[in-house]
């Protein structure tokens, strides 16, 4: 699911998972299933063990956006720490079955307090996953429509990519409103731009919703890629 990246529980320690895990408590959720939502008191975070979770934010004109598919090993539902009134600044929903920990953000920081090493964990994890974000907001804004669609090929082919004979396998079954949903445009305007690339042979569409990208160079070079590093050039 994570392709070239680490997972959260893959960037801490074992004694961390561990930890974590006298704090949690175990619950399986049904595919569409809202995990949190958007605006509500942020008094948990969430360990997925097994699925996939979607987390979206709807603009004020009522346009769903996707920010992230995060599978198993990610904590979702941070929007901070050691502040008194913390609200989730978007919706999760399950995509599929899923089982997570459910850890009360009191007991993480109390256990941050006290281990000054797993503070440092945590505080790493989160400035990396601030600088993906960071990054994916200047991709979006300064490139346009096409740079738009491009930089997100580029950032899932590091996310969910894995080695095909002809190229980068996008492992995540999208349809065109989805990936629409990831960028901000609309579908039809996506729909145009992957055929574009498709009679290119940049591209190709493969059945239940996979991208293959045959020509990822193609693709960075369109849009003056700065070959980030994989770790930060993220979903």
């Amino acid at each position: 699911m994570n392709g070239n990246s680490a997972t959260f529980a893959e960037q801490i320690t074992p004694d961390f998972v561990k930890s974590l895990e006298t704090l949690a408590i175990k619950k399986n959720f049904d595919p569409g299933a809202v995990l949190f939502f958007d605006g509500e008191q942020a008094n948990q975070l969430f360990l997925i063990s097994t699925g996939q979770i979607k987390m979206t934010k709807t603009t004020n004109d009522g346009k769903e956006l996707t920010l992230q598919v995060f599978g198993a090993g990610e904590l979702v539902g941070v929007s901070g720490l050691f502040e008194t009134e913390l609200t989730y600044t978007s919706t999760g929903t399950m995509l599929m079955a899923s089982e997570v920990w459910i850890i009360p953000r009191q007991g993480l920081e109390k256990m941050l307090i006290k281990n000054g090493q797993f503070c440092v964990e945590f505080l790493r994890w989160m400035g990396l996953m601030n600088r993906r974000m960071q990054s994916k907001f200047r991709d979006l804004l300064l490139n346009g429509k096409i740079g738009a669609l491009y930089s997100t090929l580029i950032r899932m082919s590091n996310t969910y990519g894995k080695p095909h004979p002809d190229g980068i396998l996008i492992d995540l079954s999208l349809t065109n409103r989805d990936l629409a949903q990831f960028i901000g445009l609309t579908r039809e305007s996506v729909n145009r731009m992957l055929s574009d690339l498709k009679k290119q042979d940049v591209i190709d569409l493969l059945p239940q919703g996979h991208i293959l990208i045959k020509d990822i160079a193609y693709i960075k070079a369109a849009i003056y890629c700065d070959d980030c590093p994989p770790d930060i050039c993220q979903m």
